[in-house]
């Protein structure tokens, strides 16, 4: 187990020089699939959209399989988990003719949740200097032990300078009383050791940490939904988790149990049928629209008991439906309840967007929009290189999420959070804070 996990701290990927090229490493590990993706970063001049990347990306290896040891986005067989890691890859490392080192993997499971914690100090001179700020955000980071919980993202989201809240920038600016605001997202400790475990036995490093949800943004986000308020809902198979971004940043997070393997199973137990025919059943004919034609339109569904394969049951669309839209229904309401106690709740503009393999469903749009009150879309990919064809859809959101991660590992606070070897220790405090401020504002 790394020294900083045993803190409570998952690890975090050193800043990304603008100036420099790097290679990274992704690692989506989910409940049905999980995804390998190494990628060439290069530093790229100011783009009129996707202003926050500093570099382009192009993909040279992708792996990519079904998982195995996984369930709700957590560890259930280490074994398992790690062949299936291994097999993605090497998959991966072929393909990019190189040998993986470190990664930087998706975490979906484990009760992600939120909390904002706020910390104040004097300012020492007349105005804000970056001293300030380093002491500002140190009181803070003494708050941020969590029982049982493993801290995935610290990220100070505005300043307040006595009375003045809301700032962005508060370098050079006049005051006596100086604050902070800072999310914090966490998720549960075991469920991110265990994850950690499983991919260090495949003598692989995490180089980073970072929630599906808040990578699935990275990705598919415009630079002005970001801005102005949107929240990402990435519908996996096990789990549903939630990011809402304002301002350009992450200022919430949440999630739970249910995902698209829900509706597999009530499909499977509806039709006595094998999951692996109701997955396909799905995929195929997944609706939860209804169509003029639903009654009349039928599906042919072999059985699960082989002595009956001469004999198949006939369903129709609309039956299909009737099992299917229930579920996305709860799943929907549960997502708009916890938005309702976010701060989502106050943009009142913020619109929806749904990433993963469950939100491809036929008329999931319409339904979301109906039950959330927000125009909602589907959110692929934007600006990835050389990115296969059957990884630009919703599902592969997170995976290439991980690829524009390090662009914003700069917006982190980890204080005390150094590695284990000269490789990778971070940066001094003060610096990490000065390039944050430089390149953020």
């Amino acid at each position: 187990m790394s020294v900083v996990l045993q803190f409570g701290k998952t690890p975090k990927s050193r800043p990304l020089s603008p100036k420099r090229s790097a290679l990274v490493g992704a690692l989506d590990v989910g409940t049905s699939k999980i995804v390998c993706l190494i990628a060439r970063l290069k530093p790229q001049p100011p783009q009129d959209t996707l202003r926050r990347r500093t570099h382009a990306i192009e993909v040279i290896g992708h792996g990519h399989i079904v998982a195995r040891g996984m369930k709700a986005g957590a560890v259930i067989d280490l074994a398992e988990a790690e062949q299936a890691m291994r097999q993605a890859a090497a998959i991966a490392e072929r393909a990019a003719n190189m040998q993986l080192e470190r990664v930087v993997v998706s975490i979906s499971g484990g009760k992600p949740g939120s909390e904002l914690i706020s910390a104040s100090i004097d300012v020492k001179g007349k105005t804000v200097a970056e001293g300030d700020i380093a002491r500002v955000l140190s009181v803070g980071s003494q708050h941020l032990a969590r029982p049982d919980r493993a801290i995935l993202h610290s990220l100070p989201i505005s300043y307040s300078l006595d009375e003045m809240t809301g700032i962005r920038d508060p370098r050079g600016m006049v005051g006596h009383r100086f604050g902070t605001d800072i999310h914090l997202m966490t998720a549960d400790f075991a469920v991110a050791r265990n994850l950690m475990l499983a991919i260090e036995r495949c003598h692989i490093e995490v180089d980073a940490m970072v929630a599906g949800s808040y990578a699935a943004g990275l990705s598919v986000l415009a630079e002005d939904e970001a801005d102005l308020g949107a929240a990402l809902i990435d519908m996996g198979a096990g789990t549903t988790t939630m990011a809402v971004f304002s301002g350009g940043r992450l200022v919430h997070g949440d999630g739970f149990a249910v995902g698209g393997q829900h509706v597999t199973m009530d499909i499977a137990r509806g039709l006595n049928t094998s999951m692996s025919v109701a997955e396909r059943i799905k995929t195929y004919y997944g609706s939860v629209l209804a169509g003029g034609s639903d009654e009349r339109d039928m599906i042919t569904i072999p059985s699960v008991d082989d002595a009956d394969r001469g004999a198949p049951q006939f369903v129709s669309r609309a039956q299909l439906m009737g099992i299917i839209r229930p579920r996305i229904e709860e799943i929907l309401e549960m997502v708009r309840d916890r938005l309702k106690a976010s701060s989502f709740a106050a943009e009142p503009r913020g619109r929806v967007v749904l990433t993963g393999g469950a939100s491809q469903l036929n008329g999931l749009v319409e339904l979301a929009t109906q039950i959330l009150g927000r125009p909602v879309r589907i959110g692929r990919p934007l600006g990835i290189a050389r990115l296969p064809e059957e990884a630009k859809g919703p599902a592969f959101a997170a995976a290439t999420g991980l690829l524009v991660y390090p662009q914003a590992a700069h917006l982190e606070h980890f204080e005390g959070s150094g590695r284990r070897t000269g490789r990778m220790t971070t940066e001094g405090y003060i610096a990490r804070v000065g390039r944050w401020l430089r390149e953020s504002f």
